[in-house]
């Protein structure tokens, strides 16, 4: 009997500019899988030299594509969307391979997230509205002022490794809903998985150019930030790097998504089972490896001892491993960087007097969920984004003190607020200097349609929905004179 054995299929390594899949101009990088050390694939580097022609096959794309009907732009990104969901299930275990993320969280990653935010932007922009003002200036009838939006022009898209196919779909698709062009730089680590998404374009007749993508490293990035035909920039990663783009891009539009702080403040009236349901995800999804993460659990000194012991039982209930079981709820780390700052930060915890209880394995990437408690101020731990499965557990004696503290860190992204009482919701709430309050629910949820972003040094600006569309186009204002025959005074105002 002869058995048929399909091929593996080829996963995509070339960089994609003007519309050709092309070899980058400064060799190759390699992928390679968080859970076992093995080579992913092997992907084309691209040097600053191969942004040049990016920015400039991008440049010559976009008057076309902004000229293109709107309802034609529209339907390509639907088709997108269309393809996307089709081949979403290659992606997710891809992702799964590059990442570390567990199947059932690269699922949720393209379902959810990416593959349906090609067909949002689309209905977005055909809703994205103009306005219309009175003129108050001259006391006359024939004047009208009308507020339009145009495209930037060319948009530098630098996206992350932790969310890579689902935060770069939300920019790319919005960026080219309204009219503008794309040079985008994914994340090394992710390389593949984005790749596979760029395949979709031309088949769903994007136009050459529109979207182009550079694979590589900091020194693409660097460049794409800096290049004079780029206009604008979206970044999500770290506040570091962040500050940086800000500088160099002081006068482009840039929306730039950074670090969280996570406070996760527990009060004590709060529903305890539910508290620390919302933790575990806070704190373990993906290994701790989101923005939205809960970095520092403040919680009751009246309710402290139940939330902690309910809370150990469950880290330890977690089913730590290979990240390509259904079964698995947390992988591995995604790389050492990210792995040597969560060890640096516990240990600093540690010596410090923290007590310390951990979960799982530790070998490779892998880290054990770990409950901290007798967490203090001056801990690393209670000051920086760890980005890993860490609950660190402060024990706090007062609301006030709660938000003192929630509000003592630079970044503000999300916090996360539980209570049964609805004054205290709404007056801590206001109190935290956060981009979003979750009220009675995780720190790890947002909705796509609603406007996400933080404060101080977690970012500028906010995305998604509408907010996307403003962060990406200009506001313009048509004057007309309509002809005034009348010759009398059109002064506002006399008397001068």
């Amino acid at each position: 009997m002869t058995i048929d054995v399909k091929p593996a299929p080829v996963l995509p390594r070339l960089a994609l500019i003007g519309g050709r899949w092309v070899e980058g101009s400064a060799g190759t990088f390699e992928v390679r899988s968080p859970y076992t050390g093995k080579l992913v694939n092997e992907v084309t580097r691209c040097s600053p030299a191969d942004v040049d022609l990016a920015v400039a096959a991008a440049r010559a794309a976009q008057p076309g594509w902004a000229a293109m009907p709107l309802i034609e732009r529209v339907k390509i990104l639907r088709r997108i969307n269309a393809l996307f969901v089709e081949r979403a299930e290659p992606i997710a275990r891809v992702l799964v391979q590059e990442i570390g993320k567990t199947i059932t969280e690269s699922r949720e990653e393209v379902h959810e997230y990416a593959a349906p935010a090609w067909q949002k932007a689309g209905e977005e922009v055909l809703r994205h509205r103009g306005l219309s003002f009175p003129s108050t200036q001259e006391q006359t009838n024939n004047k009208r002022l009308v507020l339009t939006h145009r495209p930037l022009g060319v948009v530098g898209a630098i996206t992350p490794y932790n969310f890579p196919t689902d935060i770069s779909s939300i920019a790319l698709a919005h960026i080219v809903a309204a009219g503008n062009t794309v040079v985008w730089k994914p994340s090394e680590f992710a390389a593949t998985s984005c790749a596979m998404v760029a395949e979709f374009f031309a088949e769903a007749g994007l136009p050459d150019g529109v979207i182009n993508v550079v694979q590589g490293l900091g020194d693409v990035g660097a460049a794409l930030v800096e290049h004079p035909g780029v206009k604008g920039i979206f970044f999500t990663g770290s506040t570091a790097t962040g500050q940086k783009i800000a500088v160099k891009a002081a006068l482009k539009p840039h929306l730039l998504e950074l670090g969280g702080d996570g406070p996760f403040i527990i009060l004590a009236d709060a529903d305890i089972d539910a508290a620390v349901e919302g933790a575990v995800n806070g704190c373990f999804y993906y290994a701790g490896q989101v923005c939205t993460s809960a970095e520092r659990l403040l919680v009751h000194e009246d309710v402290h001892d139940e939330f902690v012991e309910k809370l150990k039982d469950r880290a330890k209930a977690l089913r730590i491993g290979d990240p390509a079981l259904d079964e698995t709820e947390m992988g591995p780390l995604c790389n050492p960087a990210t792995l040597r700052r969560v060890v640096e930060h516990v240990e600093n915890a540690r010596t410090l007097g923290a007590d310390i209880e951990q979960f799982g394995p530790e070998e490779g990437l892998f880290y054990p969920a770990t409950v901290l408690t007798g967490v203090t101020p001056e801990m690393l731990i209670a000051q920086q984004e760890t980005f890993g499965p860490v609950a660190p557990v402060m024990k706090v004696r007062s609301v006030a003190e709660a938000i003192e503290i929630a509000n003592s860190s630079e970044l503000g992204l999300i916090a996360s607020l539980w209570t049964r009482d609805l004054a205290s919701a709404w007056r801590v709430g206001e109190a935290l200097q956060h981009g979003t309050v979750n009220i009675n629910e995780t720190s790890n949820y947002w909705d796509q349609l609603a406007p996400f972003g933080g404060t101080g040094n977690s970012g500028v600006g906010r995305e998604l929905s509408q907010w996307f569309l403003e962060a990406f186009t200009e506001r313009k204002l048509l004057v007309f004179d309509l002809g005034d025959a009348e010759h009398h005074d059109r002064r506002a105002e006399g008397g001068w």
